[in-house]
């Protein structure tokens, strides 16, 4: 839980993306077959009679404030004190858990906090481990939400002989907090060493906030797969099945890496009231929140898949090395993967021949130095794009001059063309332009998922 977990100090700097998500009604389902290659080695739907407490077998309760030798106000500041009561934490009698936090008369919080008795979910070498629940966030909102710190999450296995007081190097993988009812998630990789570190620790490495339409009113499914199968591996998080946020272990040092993903995890579900997260967003709890209104769990499953040969990504650095010197015809085909810089994207075979660029989603780039427009009369531009996007999924692909906070000069819309490689032009009207410029070709989308291939790029007069 958390970004941060363990300091009351907090960067309240967030990326802010849109995210459309599917309203899953029911409020009960069945946990789900293991993915493809997988078993599902953990799972408890929470099927136990209304108002009955948790099987402890699975499960076991944190109590008070901290953990036994532990930070206090388990390192972040928050305000609850946690119980074992009913009143906390119980089953509905429809299929799910209840975790609920009160304020009594005298303004004291309580609320609840459980972790699996298991330590030992794991990604074997060259396997895959994934924690996925099934959840509504507390259907609160405004002032009333002041404080309210929903949190799905896990740690690493040494945490527990010691209160967590070896955080943040033991890992820490938050898979869904969302903080003073914002209708939001945020996901976070906490490691390394705190304060700072290669982790930018209390922050952590994390999606920053992503908007969540409607996971307050109704139940989605939020997933954190750590995949060892890929080289750099990579730790991926989902909504919805939807893959929104991705780090690979290239990103950190080898030990970093390591210290915080290669060992059993246990899985922690809670409902804090206040502290530092909460602060950085407006802060809380205050006399405005409401109380009681719980964070309720359909289920929980963790899957695992067996050891293998460990495989390259399908994607790779550019092998097309842009101009050096002189200058680029506007006029004439600018190759995707011949760009200067760019952020957030991969090259790929392209099915027409050569390379394309791909993986391309909200706030991604790419820039072209040196583009001669000439003397004017440029009229649109064409891009050759293609997607695979699902349904709902869309974005603009813009052009813009010299700065990427310039206002595009021209742009169009995409959605799904039928598939990843398959390919059509869409053109786009340009204001006039005279001279060379650096052209930057910028995406936006009101959905965090990739939503275009860009294979080349051309302006006409």
């Amino acid at each position: 839980m958390a970004a941060p977990r363990r300091l009351l100090a907090v960067s309240a700097a967030t990326l802010t993306v849109l995210a459309s998500v599917a309203l899953v009604n029911s409020a009960e389902a069945a946990v789900p077959a293991p993915p493809a290659g997988m078993s599902l080695v953990f799972s408890d739907d929470f099927t136990g009679a209304a108002g009955t407490g948790l099987n402890r077998t699975n499960w076991l309760y944190d109590i008070g404030t901290s953990y036994p030798g532990g930070a206090a106000n388990w390192g972040t500041g928050e305000v609850e004190t946690m119980t074992d009561s009913t009143a906390n934490v119980y089953q509905d009698g429809g299929g799910n858990l209840v975790i609920k936090p009160i304020r009594s008369s005298s303004g004291q919080w309580t609320s609840g906090r459980v972790e699996t008795q298991r330590t030992d979910f794991a990604a074997p070498s060259g396997g895959k481990v994934r924690i996925e629940a099934r959840l509504q966030q507390p259907n609160v909102s405004g002032a009333a939400a002041a404080g309210y710190w929903p949190a799905f999450w896990a740690l690493g296995d040494a945490a527990r002989p010691v209160g967590a007081t070896n955080w943040p190097g033991i890992g820490e993988w938050d898979i869904m907090e969302d903080i003073n009812g914002r209708s939001s998630v945020f996901s976070t990789l906490h490691c390394g060493t705190n304060p700072g570190g290669v982790c930018n620790e209390t922050t952590g490495l994390g999606s920053g906030e992503r908007a969540c339409s409607g996971c307050q009113t109704g139940f989605h499914t939020y997933a954190v797969e750590f995949d060892r199968s890929t080289s750099p591996e990579q730790m991926r998080w989902y909504l919805d099945g939807n893959n929104y946020f991705t780090l690979n272990s290239s990103q950190v040092d080898a030990t970093t890496w390591n210290n915080a993903t290669h060992h059993g995890m246990f899985v922690i579900l809670n409902v804090a009231m206040g502290g530092g997260f909460p602060a950085a967003f407006g802060g809380g709890p205050t006399a405005a929140t409401q109380s009681g209104v719980p964070m309720l769990v359909d289920y929980v499953a963790v899957y695992q898949s067996s050891g293998g040969t460990t495989t390259t990504p399908p994607t790779s650095p550019p092998a097309s090395t842009p101009p050096t010197g002189g200058t680029r015809d506007a006029y004439a085909q600018i190759q995707a993967e011949s760009y200067d810089a760019a952020n957030g994207v991969a090259v790929e075979t392209c099915s027409e021949g050569g390379q394309d660029v791909g993986s391309l989603a909200n706030g991604d780039w790419l820039q072209f130095n040196n583009v001669n427009f000439g003397s004017g009369g440029v009229k649109d531009f064409v891009g050759r794009v293609a997607s695979g996007a699902a349904g709902g999924v869309s974005g603009l692909v813009e052009v813009r001059l010299d700065s990427r906070s310039n206002a595009p000069i021209g742009s169009f819309a995409l959605s799904s063309t039928g598939g990843w490689q398959t390919w059509t032009s869409i053109p786009g009207n340009v204001s006039s332009v005279t001279g060379t410029h650096t052209v930057y070709l910028t995406f936006t989308s009101g959905q965090p998922a990739d939503f275009v291939n860009v294979n080349w790029i051309q302006f006409r007069k």
